[in-house]
């Protein structure tokens, strides 16, 4: 004769409590976010002051434009791609070289384009920004 207490269930335990784990790692948060702070404090500083002067402005900027007809123009006036690789030249000679601002109609051939580069980068001018409508 054998004697049962319980029920007869010999499967055993098929699912984990998560609970005790989720507290556990929350602990564990807290704690790291509490040290993280401590550990890295904030030294005031007193910084000295100095006569040193300032930085030059930034060089000048050249806005060169190509419209639709594939005319190039330095500033607001139309010039051929001789006189504009005479200016370039000119200002690659300047002491601190200027940035090029170049504006080309989205209708412009890529070539006009291409030949502007060129002629800058001969120039000795590689500080070249395009300009975009927004």
């Amino acid at each position: 004769m054998a004697f049962q207490l319980g029920e007869d269930n010999d499967t055993g335990m098929t699912e984990m409590n998560l609970i005790p784990l989720i507290d556990i790692m929350l602990v564990l948060m807290i704690i790291f976010l509490v040290t993280a702070t401590v550990a890295n404090p904030s030294i005031p500083l007193s910084l000295p002051k100095t006569t040193a002067d300032i930085i030059d402005p930034p060089p000048e900027t050249i806005q060169v434009s190509i419209n639709a007809q594939g005319e190039v123009a330095w500033d607001d006036k139309i010039i051929p791609l001789e006189e504009l690789q005479n200016r370039l030249n000119t200002a690659g000679q300047a002491p601190q070289q200027p940035t090029i601002i170049l504006k080309a109609d989205k209708d412009s051939r890529y070539d006009t384009v291409a030949q502007v580069m060129s002629r800058a980068s001969e120039a000795g001018l590689s500080d070249i920004a395009f300009a975009t409508d927004n």
